[in-house]
């Protein structure tokens, strides 16, 4: 695949949350604004990229039956360094996100692709992939926190979008709203990409 391919491919045909379905407890958890659901994405695109540039790099290195420990310890790295930053620097959407933030840990997404691409394929490959993935999340993640926070507050970004008579519906900012959103959201996704295909 070209290099432009390796890096779009993340945004809609191999999209992590739409396509692929990885990622859905931050994806069902922090989209409840898009500033958390922005934030999070990020978090996890930097993570992506690090962990990918360092897997490749040290790919021939490390022994097959300890493989997995190894990239858990290189995303662990570059998690610690994103936790500490955000807690610094956004300490609001730090405690917003809470738990998630370590948890980018063992997202399947970040392990996913470090097992099945930059273990396999160079450097330059591997940064497009992370970078193209991430963004994709957090493409996926805003899409999400938009639809939800529109219909749950009547705002996005803090902005009111649907005037100041509308009468919000609470459940799209719960549990349940995540749930409903993120099904439909798929479902219009790959209803796009089959009448695409056809």
């Amino acid at each position: 695949m070209s290099a432009a391919g390796e890096f779009t491919k993340g945004f809609i045909k191999q999209n992590p949350v739409f396509r692929i379905v990885l990622g859905l407890c931050p994806t069902l958890a922090v989209t409840t604004s898009l500033k958390n659901g922005i934030g999070m994405g990020l978090a996890a695109t930097f993570v992506l990229v690090g962990s990918n540039v360092i897997v490749s790099l040290i790919r021939k290195a490390v022994p097959s039956r300890i493989r997995i420990p190894c990239y858990i310890v290189v995303i662990a790295s570059f998690v610690t360094v994103v936790d500490l930053v955000m807690a610094a620097y956004t300490p609001q959407l730090h405690k917003n996100l809470g738990i998630f933030i370590p948890l980018i840990v063992v997202n399947c997404i970040i392990l996913g692709r470090a097992e099945a691409f930059a273990s396999k394929n160079s450097v330059g490959m591997s940064f497009l992939d992370g970078l193209g993935m991430g963004l994709g999340f957090t493409f996926a993640l805003a899409i999400t926190a938009s639809v939800r926070e529109i219909i749950g507050t009547g705002k996005i970004w803090d902005l009111v979008v649907l005037g100041t008579k509308y009468n919000p519906v609470l459940l799209a900012v719960l549990s349940p709203g995540a749930f409903i959103t993120l099904g439909l959201l798929i479902g219009l996704f790959n209803l796009f990409e089959v009448r695409k295909e056809k």
